[in-house]
């Protein structure tokens, strides 16, 4: 259950609310004749909700991974490990840097390996993404130990993992940068639209400003005659998204929950047939329970069962 099967009265009120506020669409400025900065609202509620210190919306969970790297200094040259199973985003998003994606083996969770991880390190290794793909988080406690022994850093791609846990507590504490997606098929969504969390006060800071021209919105001046130290881009988000963001993160417990039901039902009929196994969980964490994924012992039996699906409508991925 994505978010956007959720769209509905809730959303309209909110993107209502903007128009009958003045009509301010951008995050910044306008300070005499608007009532609301949603985009500010919205990283509040998000931080707060995952736990976090600093939270900087953008444009979707790829300038998110994009951004991230900038703040942690990767640049032209460099190597970043990253899983071999993943969404092409993370490896576009280090080459856009400069940098060279280094392929990391997955384990039986489908995340990162970390006897394969230790192997892939080099003297040209600056930084290792981790990305807790359907809904499932990586064992980031053994990654972290690892970087930290290497001085390394780590960016947690969690675009498709909003609402899992590690023990008690929410994904996105744990690595030195988390990265978020909310586009339309994702568990909360704003349409397009992402985010990055972090604990550190200076690579927020760095996030704000890169997201936005380089721009420190120094309240001492005027949109106009702000101070810049740092060069950026435009990955601002608008308040369009946010109000549509912010309405959507409360109905992420419900998603959640909902997700799995849905995802326990299947796993317990799919248990009964041999010849399968589902997707075992990393030790301590949480799923979403966004996607089952069964591994089949034969290619036959994986299409016999693909194609049975097909037949009765119901939508499936082939990994």
């Amino acid at each position: 259950m994505p978010g956007f099967e959720l769209v509905g009265k809730e959303e309209k009120k909110e993107l209502n609310k903007i128009f009958n506020d003045g009509s301010i669409l951008f995050a910044h400025g306008f300070d005499n004749i608007r009532k609301r900065y949603r985009v500010r609202e919205f990283e509040a509620a998000f931080s707060k909700k995952i736990g976090c210190k600093y939270a900087v919306a953008c444009t979707s969970g790829t300038a998110a991974i994009k951004v991230a790297l900038k703040a942690l200094g990767v640049k032209r040259g460099d190597h970043v490990l990253i899983p071999a199973f993943t969404f092409i985003a993370v490896a576009e998003a280090v080459v856009d840097t400069g940098a060279k994606p280094i392929f990391v083996e997955c384990d039986e969770t489908l995340n990162v390996s970390v006897e394969d991880l230790k192997k892939k390190i080099s003297k040209k290794t600056q930084a290792i993404i981790i990305a807790g793909m359907l809904g499932c988080a990586t064992d980031i406690n053994k990654v972290m130990k690892i970087a930290k022994k290497n001085k390394l850093k780590v960016i947690d791609d969690n675009c498709e993992s909003l609402g899992a846990k590690l023990e008690k507590n929410f994904l996105g504490n744990q690595a030195d940068v988390t990265c978020w997606s909310f586009d339309s098929g994702k568990t909360i969504i704003t349409g397009e639209g992402g985010m990055i969390t972090t604990n550190n006060k200076k690579i927020g800071k760095y996030c704000f400003e890169y997201i936005d021209h380089g721009h420190e919105n120094n309240k001492k001046f005027s949109r106009g005659n702000d101070t810049c130290k740092n060069f950026g881009f435009n990955y601002r988000m608008t308040e369009l998204q946010a109000a549509v963001g912010l309405a959507q993160l409360k109905k992420l417990d419900y998603i959640i929950k909902k997700q799995k039901k849905v995802y326990q039902a299947y796993e317990k009929i799919i248990m009964k047939y041999k010849g399968s196994v589902v997707r075992p969980i990393v030790k301590n964490t949480t799923p979403t329970y966004d996607t089952l994924i069964i591994t089949f012992n034969k290619k036959l039996d994986a299409k016999k069962f693909t194609n049975y699906l097909y037949k009765n409508n119901i939508g499936t991925k082939i990994l």
